[in-house]
């Protein structure tokens, strides 16, 4: 079976090494010069298993407000003229309540869990190396409000099965020893101990090459102008170097970009990006570094231990499709890095990046067939492509070769949007 895969990022890989290695003759497609270069380049390197939610939950529009005028603020709308942007934004407004957050979180977890739970067996098989680390991470908490407030969380974590530890301020500092030098700045903390950490670049690209070795044909610096449909069916992908490329089957698995090139053959997903920022620095003092991540409550900024570096990454900024970084665009995420490890890394060194995560209205990604009977998707998973790239992708790699996935695919279809 010949299968055309769009995109070379950690999604796109992980379901392209699933379907080689089930021995699918695939073909990857990807405007970048190499793997892993857009969302997956730069991340936070979470793999959030613990803190797998919906960006649309109870009391966030609330929230939001507040944000937007705090100093450091972690979320930034710039009222652009767009009503893709609008209609978005309303349809995650209309997911803010009790029970769309528990169907929506309830879809992600199943995602999530089995990505976990896979993802160890296709590091054994390979043996990639990806900076990993199993250690958990810790959601940190400045006030006592949020405190009190993450007994909410708690009793999520519980139902869903994902193990935590309550923390004082002496168990964050026995977790993250480097955090007795800023005692007075928390209260305690949340620790989701399944959580792990890795540099997903790297690991997209050791899996590339191993999909690769397994008979994958990698083409990059190829724009995909269009998808060519014939009836009921995908005839061809169209780039600008190679002209139309054929398959049997296909997989769209660009992210934020998916919907540029689905519209125009009536798949109009509502998935659009949300820029988020990151800086990654050398460690200059490990006793003062963190040792796995830390996740700043009051900051939503994630500080990850990555080897001999330092990940530092936050923001939501809803821009469109800017990739701009500019020269203040970094201030928050620098700030916590300094506030929290002030002797970890040297902020003087630090190499800031921006990326456009690709957001669902309800969170869910959306993965799986589409009315062409052909044409797969798996894309929209925001903040967590990381995540869930192991999961989703083996699972839509079993859907695409005609195998019984080993999860439902219930409500993480476009079908739940009408599509």
């Amino acid at each position: 079976m010949k299968v055309v895969v769009m995109g070379a990022g950690v999604i796109g890989v992980t379901t392209a090494y699933y379907l080689a290695k089930a021995g699918a003759e695939v073909t990857v497609l990807d405007r970048q010069p190499g793997p892993g270069l857009e969302t997956s380049y730069a991340n936070a390197g979470e793999l959030s298993y613990g803190m797998t939610s919906p960006w649309a939950a109870p009391g966030v529009p609330t929230k939001a407000l507040k944000w937007l005028f705090m100093k450091r603020r972690p979320l930034f709308i710039w009222p652009l003229i767009s009503p893709r942007m609008w209609k978005w934004g309303a349809q995650m407004l209309m997911n803010c309540n009790d029970d769309a957050y528990a169907v929506n979180k309830s879809r992600m977890v199943r995602i999530s869990n089995y990505s976990r739970d896979v993802l160890p067996d296709l590091i054994a098989e390979t043996g990639i190396e990806y900076d990993g680390r199993a250690q958990g991470t810790l959601q940190l908490f400045r006030t006592e409000k949020q405190m009190k407030a993450s007994k909410a969380d708690q009793a999520i974590l519980a139902e869903f099965d994902s193990p935590f530890e309550v923390l004082d301020p002496a168990g964050c500092i026995a977790v993250e020893p480097a955090l007795a030098h800023v005692r007075d700045k928390f209260v305690g903390g949340l620790r989701l101990t399944a959580d792990r950490t890795g540099d997903c670049r790297m690991f997209t690209m050791a899996l590339a090459e191993k999909t690769a070795a397994l008979g994958a044909r990698f083409h990059y610096g190829q724009k995909i102008e269009m998808i060519r449909v014939e009836g009921d069916r995908v005839k061809g992908v169209r780039t600008d170097k190679l002209g139309l490329v054929t398959a049997d089957a296909y997989v769209c698995a660009l992210g934020s970009y998916a919907p540029n090139l689905l519209d125009p053959i009536d798949l109009r997903l509502p998935v659009y990006p949300v820029k988020g920022y990151s800086v990654t620095l050398p460690v200059t003092e490990d006793a003062g570094a963190p040792q796995s991540t830390i996740m700043d409550e009051t900051h939503k900024v994630a500080i990850t231990r990555l080897g001999d570096r330092i990940r530092v990454a936050g923001t939501a900024e809803i821009a469109g499709y800017s990739n701009r970084l500019g020269p203040n665009a970094t201030a928050t995420v620098r700030h916590v890095i300094g506030d929290l490890f002030p002797t970890g890394g040297d902020i003087e060194r630090a190499e800031g990046w921006t990326g456009l995560r690709p957001m669902t209205p309800d969170g869910t990604p959306i993965l799986g067939p589409t009315r062409y009977p052909n044409l797969f998707l798996n894309t929209g998973h925001g903040t967590l492509g990381w995540t869930m790239a192991a999961g989703s992708g083996r699972a839509v790699a079993d859907l695409v070769l005609g195998k019984a996935p080993d999860i439902s695919f219930e409500g993480l279809t476009a079908a739940r949007y009408g599509i």
